[in-house]
């Protein structure tokens, strides 16, 4: 799954798929370790991307004698902040799941207690509802705001 962390959906250069054998566990030491490696090089990449855009916003601050010009690069820089933002609030989100991770809580649903299962988990590794309470949960928000 090759990308950036532009926008703050899950994709990590180097990602292995976790490879389950018959009979395993759910949510056995070996998928928590997977799981927790997925999670820290998630975090790492945002991190970098941080630290790129600060670079970035740093080496390009320039004061246009131009107003368009100025107006470009200040709209520019308001974007970038906005996906930083967006990506520092998912960095505390994996932060949480990360401690999640220490206790058995993780991989089950918080609303109905099922597994939701490895490979929703590699999709989006900070869920906490399977596929059916998520899904609900967005029919519920649909009917309350449209």
């Amino acid at each position: 799954m090759p990308g950036t962390q532009s926008n703050p959906s899950f994709a990590l250069r180097d990602f292995s798929p976790y490879q389950e054998k018959d009979g395993e566990e759910y949510m056995n030491d070996k998928q928590k370790e997977h799981f927790r490696s997925l999670l820290l090089s998630w975090k790492k990449e945002l991190m970098e991307e941080v630290d790129r855009t600060v670079s970035h916003m740093k080496d390009e601050a320039a004061n246009f004698p131009d107003p368009a010009d100025r107006a470009s690069q200040e709209e520019e820089f308001s974007l970038e902040l906005r996906t930083r933002d967006r990506e520092r609030k998912l960095i505390k989100k994996i932060d949480s799941t990360l401690e999640l991770l220490g206790t058995d809580d993780y991989g089950y649903c918080d609303a109905c207690g099922v597994e939701i299962g490895i490979r929703r988990l590699e999709a989006r590794p900070t869920a906490t509802l399977c596929v059916d309470c998520k899904t609900l949960a967005e029919i519920k928000e649909k009917q309350t705001s449209g």
